[in-house]
């Protein structure tokens, strides 16, 4: 697991989808990545705090406090962090362009990479538009969804006691589903397209809980996942590559992705 490993140094961190103040909030496994690296920027790319949760079942560990005040004090010392609220604490929206506790809040911004791409950091909600589904649909697979959360915390917890890594039972369901897949297909079809009207190299977001790095005709499509489902981040190295990391690999022997084709 993520305890015992030495500190690791990036140029930026791309979070988003961490849900505190929900159950199925993974908050043990971030607050020991987030401890144990360091990082010149931070974005929060959304769904940080999921403020409907807690309007519906008030939910507020002490490890839910302890990712906010790392989050803190890496803004207070070394670290530039942009907050991008999502539709989960959209109320936060209401402050974009102000700045708390050194925390910069934004709708959305621009970020450059070392190796100067220029990729659009947004939650991802506004192109729910572009794939949307019947009312009906989409409350029965918000049940189902909270099921499958249920078991899959169940599962972990008797995996944890063997020793095994952890593991999403949410994003396997997702892989087999055809309905899912061609969801996942047209979400990044327009999350691409949002990025090429703009002129840019590609996109930066979250929201659908799918941690995924790839192309769409010639746009970088990077997907930094969610601490519900996957306990995945996207991270850019001091040397620019971005890599999307999983908390069960972190203390592997890992394979950089790099998402820029050979010239």
């Amino acid at each position: 697991m993520l305890q015992g490993t030495k500190l690791r140094h990036y140029r930026s961190l791309f979070l988003s989808d961490i849900h505190l103040g929900y159950h199925g909030c993974n908050a043990d496994l971030l607050l020991a990545f987030l401890r144990g690296s360091r990082t010149q920027n931070l974005y929060l790319v959304g769904d940080i705090v999921d403020l409907i949760s807690l309007n519906n079942r008030p939910f507020w560990p002490q490890a839910h406090n302890d990712v906010i005040r790392a989050i803190l004090g890496k803004a207070k010392h070394e670290t530039r962090v942009v907050y991008i609220p999502g539709n989960h604490d959209a109320q936060f929206r209401d402050y974009c362009g102000l700045t708390f506790g050194n925390v910069e809040i934004r709708r959305r911004c621009i970020h450059t990479s070392l190796q100067g791409r220029r990729y659009l950091v947004t939650h991802g909600d506004e192109f729910d538009g572009h794939v949307a589904c019947s009312a009906w649909r989409s409350a029965v697979g918000a049940f189902a969804y909270r099921r499958i959360l249920y078991f899959n915390a169940r599962i972990n917890r008797a995996r944890s006691r063997f020793g095994y890594p952890y593991w999403s039972l949410a994003a396997f369901i997702k892989e087999k589903s055809g309905s899912a897949r061609r969801y996942i297909e047209r979400y990044r079809e327009a999350a691409t397209a949002a990025a090429a009207r703009r002129g840019l190299d590609g996109i930066i977001c979250g929201h659908i809980h799918r941690p995924e790095v790839t192309q769409v005709d010639g746009i970088e499509y990077l997907n930094d996942g969610d601490w519900v489902d996957n306990c995945s981040l996207l991270v850019e190295h001091t040397d620019g590559q971005m890599e999307l990391l999983h908390a069960s690999d972190l203390d592997k022997t890992r394979t950089r992705i790099s998402v820029h084709r050979a010239a």
